[in-house]
């Protein structure tokens, strides 16, 4: 993956933490590839916090190091068999949420340092992990945006009315 696709898959782990965080995004806010990664890693997110409290209550993330450490430990496990998806590149982003906010909740206070060492290390296990899948499968635009954002009732009604009017156009030829 070369230095632009880095930046750019940095750009989205650094506003997804904005987000987790409600840090307000300077400009024109996020790309709309970051919105729409946002609504489904925060959902993603929401849930793992839900449903594994006792589990996440117990990971102590009293710092930089220890974050890392756990990061690598839990992605290690969740990549061993070699299969990458947009789910998971999804879950990702997700657990890099919550670690972000066990540090915040364990740590005085949260730098600028801080927040962008965590965002390069998750950005850099993307990319070195699951760049060339990214590339290969459409990139961030054409390949996340096309598969994970919503999309108009009435987009998803035409489709429909034009699929059964296919299968009926099938039954009378």
């Amino acid at each position: 993956m070369t230095d632009c696709e880095f930046g750019y898959t940095h750009r989205l782990v650094q506003d997804y933490l904005q987000y987790v965080l409600r840090v307000p995004q300077p400009g024109s806010g996020p790309s709309k590839t970051s919105r729409v990664l946002q609504n489904i890693a925060f959902s993603v997110q929401n849930e793992v916090e839900k449903n594994l409290k006792a589990c996440l209550d117990n990971v102590n993330v009293a710092s930089i190091d220890a974050a890392r450490t756990i990061f690598n430990q839990v992605m290690e496990k969740e990549f061993e068999d070699g299969i990458v998806n947009w789910g998971r590149i999804v879950t990702v982003f997700a657990f890099g949420g919550i670690l972000i906010k066990k540090l915040l909740r364990e740590q005085i206070a949260l730098d600028v340092d801080t927040y962008k060492e965590i965002s390069y290390f998750i950005a850099e296990f993307i990319t070195n992990n699951a760049g060339e899948w990214i590339r290969q499968n459409g990139g961030w635009e054409h390949g996340f945006v096309k598969k994970f954002e919503p999309r108009p009732a009435w987009l998803t009604f035409l489709e429909v009315t034009g699929k059964i009017c296919d299968m009926l156009s099938l039954l009378y030829s």
